[in-house]
């Protein structure tokens, strides 16, 4: 599940500019927008990544469509889901062998608005080359995982939340 794949980034880019958005259709359960969930409360949600550039690569929400972290959420928010991305963070880094984890928010106003965490475990030993945003991108590959090795990895995850 380590081996990366070519990933189209012309279609994904075509796809996110001309679509709703994806976190809010994951969240109303649209065909074709499914996650493998890992933590969810009244305000927040993690799940993995659909085109993960590391394995344990997760997102972490706000339920509540928001587009900017600095203006739409208060301190208390903000507080609250970064909460959150430490508590789906140390639970990946319990399941997944991890030398550093990346966090970090990323979207745009031209796709993917919602207000998203990424949460990217780096494994041990990769070359400093492949590393910080050489191993976020997408154009480097994504990895392929089954549909039952993520939902493998989600329950370890899950459980390692609980």
């Amino acid at each position: 599940m380590t081996e990366r794949v070519a990933f189209d980034l012309a279609a994904y880019e075509k796809r996110v500019k001309s679509g709703g958005c994806f976190v809010c259709g994951f969240l109303r359960g649209d065909p074709g927008l499914e996650h493998e969930l890992l933590f969810e409360d009244d305000a927040h949600v993690a799940f993995l990544s659909r085109y993960p550039t590391l394995l344990g690569y997760a997102l972490v929400v706000p339920r509540r469509h928001v587009t900017d972290v600095v203006r739409d959420l208060t301190t208390e928010e903000y507080l609250a889901l970064q909460a959150v991305v430490h508590k789906v963070a140390r639970a990946i880094n319990e399941v997944v062998p991890t030398e550093r984890t990346y966090i970090l928010s990323l979207g745009s106003m031209q796709g993917n608005p919602h207000v998203h965490w990424h949460v990217a475990p780096l494994p041990p030993g990769v070359p400093y080359a492949r590393q910080q945003y050489h191993a976020l991108m997408a154009e480097n590959g994504v990895l392929a995982p089954t549909p039952a090795e993520i939902s493998r990895l989600g329950a370890a995850i899950r459980s390692a939340i609980s």
